[in-house]
């Protein structure tokens, strides 16, 4: 079999030297200048704010003596007291998590890893090399991608993959485009492992992922799905991915962190999750066939799946050290949609979720569970409210807007930014703040606009157009295996 090495910092065709040179000269450029912009728009907001606090008096005076003026500010304390209170707590809960060590070659089961492609090109193919380069016994994995109706060159990736890796993968190739719920449920009934591993045809998981993410079922009977660490892969090629980076890291390894201490993490993600095989059999039906208002649901799978392993009474665990690297949209349009996504996502999943969560549906305590679910749907239900304040003092009262809206942020991002800096680079974590301006006023609408459509399923970002946005895939040359 043909020798195939793979660099997970290779992702794409190399350039040129001096083209790859000049375009890090620029985007290392284009990064100086946000972050200098963002720190001097901050600096400028807390200024304002200085100087203008007069004026702010003068305009809280008037507010407090009108007839809503004291009932907004009792809410607006209550909810500012609210979300401290539940960041403490996650904070008290993610220093008491610890990750489960890697068990022995011996004490592992067969797994099966399955990996759902579409129109995914040349990133098939380094996903399925990193799978088969991975310290798994290789006797005890098997590797399964399923092409999902595909239009362009990911089958002959698939294909290239085959030969150079021999019978450590098998390939599979949909009539047509079903969906990658379709894909995953193939992948399920081929599978002959105890544990089943999703992994994303865009990621790249490290040497030791699929046993940091087994090891889990094999010390826990209770356990009943893991998920992986997600990091940025193509973070060094644009600044979105640049600046989501930080809020990835701060998502898995603080707020994963945190739910899996209670065994409830709420998601696990499409990227990188595994699952035991008698919990996905108990629901597969239910799941590959689950409606939202009549209409078969097409997306969120991830989420879908987690509810209906939590409702038989398993736990759910997030695994620090299981690291999975994959690709991020890098404009706004495709970013937008892939967050449209997820929130409808969670729309349709916090009402399935709210379903079971206040029942009796495990043993031991479930208060924290709940305490999660209720903090998703704060988020929903203030999300309109949210919306129309923001644009009544957009109106009214744009200085005072602008200046406390940037000081909140300079606030609160802080805390993503120490806690990235801690555990990662400081250089990086500035991106913290960057991305909260970034999100406060360029993606404010998307949590009401998902709540308004969310029984919509167009998975949004998985065309060509999307496909050829960080580059033209270059055509694989099939050869015999040596």
């Amino acid at each position: 079999m043909k020798q195939t090495t793979f660099d997970p910092s290779e992702t794409s065709t190399p350039p040129k030297k001096n083209s790859n040179s000049f375009e890090k000269l620029i985007s290392n450029s284009k990064s100086s200048f946000i972050l200098i912009g963002t720190f001097l728009l901050l600096f400028g907001a807390g200024s304002l704010f200085y100087f203008l606090q007069p004026y702010f008096e003068e305009i809280y005076l008037e507010r407090m003596n009108s007839n809503w003026g004291l009932p907004l500010m009792i809410v607006g304390i209550s909810l500012l007291i609210i979300k401290v209170s539940f960041l403490i707590y996650v904070l008290f809960l993610y220093l008491r998590y610890k990750v489960i060590e890697s068990v022995s070659d011996k004490e592992l089961p067969l797994c099966t890893v399955i990996v759902p492609a579409y129109n995914e090109g040349e990133l098939v193919y380094k996903t399925l090399v990193s799978l088969a380069q991975s310290d798994y016994p290789h006797e005890k994995v098997q590797i399964i991608s399923i092409d999902d109706g595909s239009q362009d060159d990911t089958w002959s990736w698939m294909k290239k993959a085959k030969q150079d890796l021999g019978n450590r993968i098998s390939i599979y190739q949909q009539p047509k485009n079903k969906g990658k719920r379709h894909a995953l449920y193939r992948g399920f009934n081929l599978g002959m492992g105890d544990v089943f591993i999703t992994v994303d045809s865009d990621s790249i998981v490290k040497k030791d992922t699929l046993r940091n993410m087994v090891s889990p079922f094999v010390v826990n009977e209770e356990c009943g799905a893991v998920a992986g660490n997600v990091l940025v892969l193509n973070k060094e090629k644009a600044i979105i991915p640049r600046m989501l980076n930080v809020s990835f890291a701060f998502s898995f390894e603080f707020i994963r962190s945190a739910q899996s201490r209670l065994g409830s993490v709420l998601c696990t993600p499409g990227a990188l999750s595994a699952y035991r095989r008698e919990a996905v059999f108990n629901c597969r039906e239910a799941w590959i066939n689950q409606t939202f208002m009549g209409e078969v649901s097409k997306i969120g799978e991830d989420r879908a799946m987690t509810n209906m392993i939590l409702k038989q009474g398993y736990k759910v665990f997030f695994q620090r050290n299981a690291y999975v690297y994959t690709n991020i949209p890098e404009r706004y349009k495709n970013l937008s949609k892939m967050f449209i996504r997820w929130e409808r996502s969670n729309v349709r999943e916090n009402i399935a979720m709210s379903k079971f969560a206040f029942e009796n549906f495990r043993e031991g305590s479930k208060t924290g569970t709940r305490i999660l679910l209720l903090n998703q749907w704060l988020k929903m239900v203030m999300a309109y409210p949210t919306l129309l304040l923001m644009l009544f003092f957009i109106c009214t009262y744009p200085l005072l807007f602008l200046s406390s809206s940037l000081l909140s942020i300079l606030i609160f991002s802080s805390i993503q930014a120490l806690f990235y800096a801690k555990k990662h680079k400081t250089s990086e974590s500035f991106w913290a703040y960057s991305y909260s301006i970034f999100y406060a006023f360029t993606l404010f609408w998307i949590t009401p606009y998902a709540i308004a459509t969310a029984k919509r399923s167009g998975w949004l970002t998985r065309d060509l157009v999307v496909k050829n946005e960080t580059e033209t895939k270059k055509q694989p040359v099939v050869a015999v295996s040596s």
